[in-house]
């Protein structure tokens, strides 16, 4: 009896121990399933593309969606194709900026220095290109845009720099910082690139740049006043240097009148000579006493008297 009971005890741990060994194969078959199925499904979001690979090497790219794949050869890679942005001159730190004097501070043409910061916006143009063909593609744009800067500040004066050249600069800047990404291919573009700030690196340099501002303002001031008195002085100037011109072509307009009148009179008087010289004489020699003699002095002596009387005493 002893010994039946053992076996039976036996044949009941035997079954328990096959039972729960099954357990164990249709638990890891099930999770083996489930990990084989979810492994054969990938969803693509709407910002993002995803590089499809086997062994190594792609097999497609796909946009937003849900798409099958091989479990356990074919792999799935995620890029993100939003727009980023970096801080070129500075960094970003709990809410403050930060100058990195290494990115920011420049030189001129003029061999002054300036801290300018600028503001990269970026993103995934080829993700194939950014995933394989360098390992930090950002870093690479980053040292690439720090070059094109650098290029391209150089060539201007340090006023231009800080004023007027800015929206010229970040277009230089942007268009070769953009061929430099096209010819390296690492996979990124430029979307856009802004100057933050420009100013001189120490305070001293700022005061002085302030003084120089100052005194421009001033120039600028004193050039506005004279262009403002000069359009009021110039219409009047005009109009006086007008009515001299118009007088003086008036005065001419006369004499020519009264010379060709005088030369009309003496052309006349010529033809009369030509026909009476005698008459003619007499004549012209009358009229000329007639004007001459109302304005002169007459004085009559005998070339002997010492004492002389003007003929008008006579007539008192």
């Amino acid at each position: 009896m002893l010994g039946n009971k053992k076996n039976k005890q036996f044949y009941a741990n035997e079954v328990k121990k096959k039972f729960s060994f099954k357990s164990v194969l249709i638990v890891i078959a099930i999770i083996f399933a489930i990990s084989i199925v979810s492994g054969s499904f990938y969803s693509v979001k709407e910002q993002e593309q995803a590089i499809l690979t086997m062994f190594g090497k792609v097999v497609r790219v796909d946009t937003a969606g849900l798409y099958f794949k091989v479990p356990f050869i074919q792999q799935v890679h995620l890029v993100d194709m939003t727009t980023h942005g970096i801080g070129i001159g500075y960094v970003i730190k709990d809410g403050q900026n930060i100058t990195v004097d290494d990115e920011g501070v420049m030189i001129t043409s003029d061999f002054n220095f300036v801290d300018i910061d600028f503001y990269l916006e970026y993103k995934v143009s080829d993700p194939v290109a950014s995933y394989y063909n360098s390992e930090n593609p950002e870093t690479i744009m980053k040292n690439m845009a720090l070059a094109c800067i650098r290029n391209t500040v150089v060539k201007y004066a340090v006023d231009d720099v800080l004023t007027t050249a800015k929206g010229q600069i970040q277009s230089e800047v942007k268009e070769t910082l953009q061929k430099e990404l096209t010819d390296k291919n690492i996979g990124l573009m430029v979307v856009n690139i802004s100057v933050q700030d420009a100013e001189p690196p120490t305070e001293e340099i700022v005061q002085a740049f302030k003084s120089v501002e100052t005194a421009k303002q001033g120039k600028e001031t004193a050039v506005n006043n004279a262009k403002k008195y000069q359009n009021e002085e110039l219409p009047k100037a005009e109009a006086a240097a007008d009515k001299i011109i118009q007088d003086a072509e008036a005065s001419k307009q006369a004499r020519i009148a009264e010379a060709e009148g005088q030369v009309a009179r003496f052309n006349e008087m010529y033809e009369q000579y030509k026909l009476q010289p005698y008459i003619t004489k007499k004549r012209l020699f009358y009229e000329t006493m007639e004007d001459l003699l109302p304005d002169l002095k007459v004085i009559i002596t005998d070339g002997t008297t010492q004492q002389m009387l003007p003929l008008d005493s006579f007539n008192d």
